[in-house]
């Protein structure tokens, strides 16, 4: 939004403020329109000025192919907006720096002392190329070393600057048209302290003025490796049974953590906790681990199961999961013989035309209501199940009235009349990883429960999820939760097609940990052990720039893609086939940020090139 760069109501500097803001003249893009003076560029005229003759501090110059300026702030001493301009696409980068504190703070054109004349100040170098620009600019830059002796002249041409830029930057058909992409907020993503630190910024060319900020290199940081606990020290220590053991089988679904894993503190206080409450009469066994994507949710919830020696297994959701897809499904033998019940025999055959004898199916013959109805009008719908009103009743009152009306079906659809029963009649039970881990005392991890589209399905299992749970199973089993039993849930809330936890479930859950990206020790220490990479340098500013990515992302909405660890691994793995990190950053972590090609253009001018600039290629 291009508008936000210009300032027409506010009173203009001296000694332009005695006169009118309408001017007889006009660019060679105003079609003879009167030129109109603008505040922010007036002020970032004067300062390109001042800070050519050095009578105020600041400088303006280029990075490559961008702008830089350093613009000393009337708010304060040690106050000074940073701006990088990039004329390809537009993408503005400022921030507010304090000097003597070293302090950072988000620049918002249109706010209070933040009207964008910084922003102006950096794009004077691509405006400059433009011949009418650069020649009224060093006409005015004559008028101002003369203190303004001609103020009627020094007007005109600085009203000429005002129309060349404002026809320039608003009017996309103009020929020599400049692109400013500046949201309605105002908000620009920041020139960060690592943008500083590492040079990224750093002008090799200056047109005016001496940077002090933006030239400034600090020494890269190399990230050293965080200690960490040894899994010697962790693996099988926070057995909840002792005496427990496991056989051949079970043993071989106990995780092995792999040699570069690094443990997060989030998987030892579970361990911890779910360890000493054991002794408790109702001992901590449910757990949510919830985080963005990459972020090693389930590399941890495996790495708990190792703590906790206890076999691992998993269900991954869907936005089709139902109940019966955790709980198991009956298959009988629909061939098998006569039940001796005519009206079993036609459901039985209307279920094998149906596809079998699934909860669904049950669900759909007996003619009972769905989720959506137990979740909008559980009241109403529980009166419907039941013949009779329950104030206060809920959606998890209507599932169990559902469930147990369908496990009765199906326990009298499965079953023979005795003078029957060695006739062959057969039906199978399919066991789900979910049943066998609760039946036994497994860790199962659920993973993305708030993809599912019915919310309610987790409220079916909530029986299962109390510390004595029970829950009957199709087949008439009555199934009771294994003490040992642990319930860890994985879920990312940013993915596009999440939903909200069910709140009975999010109650369930003994301890909820936010798994945000590893710190940045932690991550180049796993980046390196799992790729092999020697050079912590690159790595160190690999880990910078994802880091950067994630920030960038958050702060601009972009929520349709990912970028975490498993990014930085595939990206350090393909720079040391490819030998250059730019062209391997844009198959890797640029291509799973988003797949909106301006956001890709973005993230690349902001986050990756400031760091990882493209080669250049060798002429022929």
């Amino acid at each position: 939004m291009s508008s936000k760069l210009f300032v027409f109501d506010r009173p203009l500097p001296t000694p332009f403020d005695k006169g009118g803001k309408k001017v007889k003249v006009s660019s060679t893009y105003g079609d003879g329109t009167e030129a109109t003076l603008s505040n922010t560029v007036v002020k970032a005229v004067l300062a390109y000025c001042a800070c050519k003759d050095g009578s105020k501090p600041g400088a303006v110059g280029t990075c490559r192919s961008k702008g830089v300026a350093e613009y000393k702030s009337a708010s304060g001493a040690d106050a000074y907006h940073l701006a990088v301009y990039d004329p390809r696409n537009g993408t503005v980068l400022a921030s507010k720096y304090d000097s003597n504190t070293e302090m950072m703070e988000t620049y918002s054109v249109g706010k209070r002392g933040q009207d964008g004349a910084a922003i102006v100040l950096a794009m004077i170098p691509a405006l400059a190329a433009d011949k009418e620009f650069g020649d009224n600019l060093d006409a005015f830059m004559s008028e101002y070393q003369g203190s303004f002796s001609d103020l009627k002249k020094a007007t005109d041409l600085l009203a000429i600057l005002c129309d060349n830029v404002y026809r320039r930057v608003s009017d996309k058909t103009c020929p020599a048209h400049l692109p400013v992409n500046i949201d309605n907020s105002g908000n620009v993503m920041r020139v960060s302290p690592t943008h500083l630190d590492s040079g990224s910024f750093a002008p090799n060319q200056v047109l005016a003025g001496e940077f002090t900020i933006l030239a400034h290199i600090g020494e890269t940081v190399v990230l050293e490796p965080q200690k960490a606990v040894p899994h010697s020290d962790f693996v099988g220590k926070y057995a909840l049974d002792p005496s427990r053991s496991l056989t051949v089988y079970e043993e071989s679904l106990v995780p092995n953590l792999a040699p570069w894993y690094v443990l997060p503190e989030e998987v030892v206080s579970i361990c911890a906790h779910a360890q000493k409450s054991t002794e408790k009469s109702l001992p901590m066994r449910n757990f949510l681990l919830r985080g963005p994507a990459g972020t090693g949710k389930t590399e941890g919830a495996k790495a708990i199961a190792a703590g906790l020696h206890l076999p691992y297994v998993k269900y991954t959701c869907s936005a089709n999961t139902e109940v019966y897809d955790f709980i198991g499904q009956v298959f009988p033998d629909t061939n098998g013989p006569s039940t001796g019940d005519a009206d079993l025999d036609r459901e039985r055959q209307e279920l094998k035309e149906m596809g079998g004898i699934t909860f669904e199916n049950v669900k759909k013959l007996m003619n009972l209501p769905g989720l959506d109805d137990m979740d909008y009008d559980p009241e109403g719908t529980y009166k419907l199940l039941t013949g009779h009103a329950k104030a206060g009743a809920t959606s998890q009152d209507c599932m169990a009235e559902v469930m147990g009306r369908v496990t009765d079906k199906i326990q009298k659809l499965c079953s023979v009349k005795p003078e029957t029963a060695n006739a062959g009649q057969t039906y199978t039970y399919m066991e789900t990883d979910f049943i066998r881990a609760l039946k036994y005392g497994y860790l199962v991890e659920i993973q993305e429960p708030t993809t599912i589209m019915q919310p309610g399905v987790l409220v079916g299992l909530n029986s299962l999820l109390e510390q004595n749970g029970t829950i009957t199973l199709p087949t008439g089993e009555v199934i009771r939760r294994h003490p040992d039993a642990v319930v860890v849930v994985t879920t990312n809330v940013s993915y596009e097609g999440c939903r909200g936890m069910n709140q009975s479930v999010l109650d369930r859950m003994n301890l909820t940990q936010d798994i945000e990206l590893p710190a940045p020790e932690i991550m180049a220490q796993r980046a390196m052990s799992v790729t092999g990479c020697e050079d912590d340098f690159m790595v160190s500013k690999m880990v910078q720039v994802v880091n950067d990515m994630a920030d960038f992302c958050r702060k601009n909405g972009i929520s349709d893609g990912s970028c975490g660890m498993r990014s930085l691994i595939d990206w350090i793995m393909s720079t040391e086939i490819t030998g250059d990190p730019h062209i391997s950053a844009m198959y890797t972590i640029i291509s799973k940020a988003t797949a909106d090609e301006e956001d890709r253009a973005a993230i690349v001018t902001s986050v990756l090139e400031p760091i990882f600039a493209p080669k250049r290629k060798k002429a022929v």
